[in-house]
């Protein structure tokens, strides 16, 4: 049995889950989401404020998506109550971005300025006083990961100057330049 799946979901009292045929939907302060899942393979179980996945069988897909659906129940409930977010770090001389209504505009360095539409659910926030370090967050984890992504995408960091744009936990492994070899010889 899969060591992820047969744990249980705890729901706090803010969080309200429903279950209609294939379709779960959670409700917390924060919002609103909606997950359908294949009842062929899995069964979802409420009961004493805890959400409960099992199989329905020992096949491979039932094996294979039991551990899943329990992880995106469980970001589910997790986004709604307290949301998620990731943060980014823009380095380089001129780099810098803002944000203008739904749009993220990016100066990187290129010649001509990005402008990044951003998606419904997800909000782009810079640090007060400064146009380098931004937050982004939501309660879809993986919508919240995917724009984070994208917009690292636009000036992936490098690895002689650490130029571009990082994740702020993100360690850049930094290589010696050309420079290094003239001297040594």
């Amino acid at each position: 049995m899969s060591r992820i799946g047969k744990l249980p979901i705890g729901l706090t009292e803010n969080v309200e889950v429903r279950l209609e045929g294939d379709l779960v939907t959670v409700k917390g302060p924060k919002g609103e989401l909606f997950l359908r899942f294949n009842p062929n393979l899995v069964k979802i179980l409420q009961e004493n404020g805890q959400l409960q996945v099992q199989r329905k069988n020992d096949t491979k897909p039932a094996r294979a998506s039991h551990g899943l659906y329990r992880s995106l129940l469980h970001n589910m409930v997790e986004g709604v109550s307290n949301g998620f977010s990731k943060s980014l770090e823009i380095k380089g001389v001129g780099y810098r971005g803002t944000v203008q209504g739904s749009v993220l505009e990016l100066s990187l360095g290129y010649s001509h300025p990005i402008h990044y539409p951003i998606p419904e659910g997800v909000e782009i926030k810079f640090e007060e006083k400064s146009q380098t370090l931004l937050t982004v967050s939501g309660i879809d984890k993986q919508l919240v990961g995917q724009v984070a992504a994208e917009i690292r995408n636009f000036r992936r960091p490098e690895p002689y100057k650490g130029k571009g744009i990082k994740y702020t936990d993100e360690r850049i492994a930094r290589k010696a330049g050309k420079s290094v070899a003239k001297k040594g010889a």
